[in-house]
């Protein structure tokens, strides 16, 4: 059998399609519009297409003339800040976020393209308050059934599946996604062995300025050096995590203090709170470095949900909406 081919919209640096190519699947076409995201991605998956473009002008035929046939899985994650309760500018109506934000309308383009490539399962990953009115929710249900598809929400918590760092997302697909959990893993279990390591790529530490020095041991675990003003809540930034439990969220425009040492994590021990492997090197500047590693859906995660569908397709297809 050949390998199921995989199409990643709006890809990032790749963790969501990590999963999918480690369980077997052709990565055969990526897209993202953000140069050093897709440098990433080019350079961990080089026999894929990555198309730095606007998804806007890019159409299913496109695709399928680039990979020479219809793809058997969409994935994608477009962007979440339209919808977020992280977003201080978000808009107050749910339904003008997908509709009117311009950012939100890229849900629909993904919509779209799912619609034109037409295949066998699609998931697009998002953050649950995409779904936190009952009107979004029918908005998003009705723009799935236009284009062919019957959407089931999936809430995924990836701490479960074995993920150092709390991450609550819903991927709404064609198929349930029916998961096995695992036993929590720590951030110490997570970054221990990267200890005076300088073999490892993306392990450059960021010395603080000898203000931040100072305020960083002091820090208790759990403290932090900062908050951000979300929509209606304030979020801490720059967290001194705690070695024994699960870190929090890996933000995209933040970094986490080391348990034991007065300095950020580096771009590797944070990208191992995503689970990524360190085979994946980042590109960029450290802060796109650090942006690509917390915008990713955690690899642990996308291997689980690769096997899932891997199943899905090959095993029992009557699951297959």
């Amino acid at each position: 059998m050949e390998a199921p081919k995989v199409v990643d919209l709006f890809s990032g640096a790749g963790g969501f399609a990590k999963g999918f190519k480690l369980q077997g699947f052709e990565i055969s076409l990526a897209i993202d519009l953000n140069h050093a995201a897709a440098r990433t991605y080019s350079s961990n998956f080089p026999t894929a297409t990555v198309l730095e473009e606007d998804i806007r002008n890019v159409t299913g035929k496109d695709i399928i003339g680039l990979i020479g046939s219809r793809p058997d899985v969409v994935i994608g994650s477009p962007p979440c800040e339209p919808f977020t309760g992280a977003n201080p500018l978000r808009m107050n109506n749910p339904v003008e976020r997908l509709y009117v934000d311009e950012r939100g309308t890229l849900t629909l383009e993904f919509i779209r393209l799912v619609g034109e490539l037409r295949p066998r399962i699609f998931i697009m990953e998002n953050v649950p308050s995409i779904i936190e009115t009952k009107e979004l929710k029918e908005a998003i249900i009705n723009e799935f059934r236009r284009v062919g598809y019957e959407p089931i929400f999936n809430l995924l918590r990836a701490e479960n599946y074995g993920n150092p760092s709390k991450r609550t997302r819903i991927f709404i697909s064609n198929v349930k996604l029916e998961l096995k959990t695992s036993p929590k893993k720590t951030v110490w279990e997570a970054i221990y062995d990267l200890e005076d390591r300088f073999d490892v790529p993306n392990h450059e530490p960021i010395e603080p300025n000898e203000m931040k020095t100072v305020r960083m041991s002091s820090l208790d675990y759990g403290d932090y050096l900062t908050m951000f003003r979300g929509h209606k809540r304030e979020i801490p930034l720059y967290i001194r995590l705690d070695p024994f439990e699960v870190a929090p969220t890996v933000l995209g425009n933040s970094k986490f203090v080391h348990p034991f040492h007065p300095r950020y994590l580096t771009v590797r021990e944070q990208a191992r709170l995503m689970s990524y492997p360190d085979s994946h090197v980042f590109y960029g500047s450290k802060e796109e470095q650090y942006n690509q590693v917390g915008e990713a859906v955690p690899v642990v995660l996308s291997t689980r949900i690769a096997s899932n569908i891997f199943g899905a397709l090959i095993g029992n297809s009557s699951r297959i909406a």
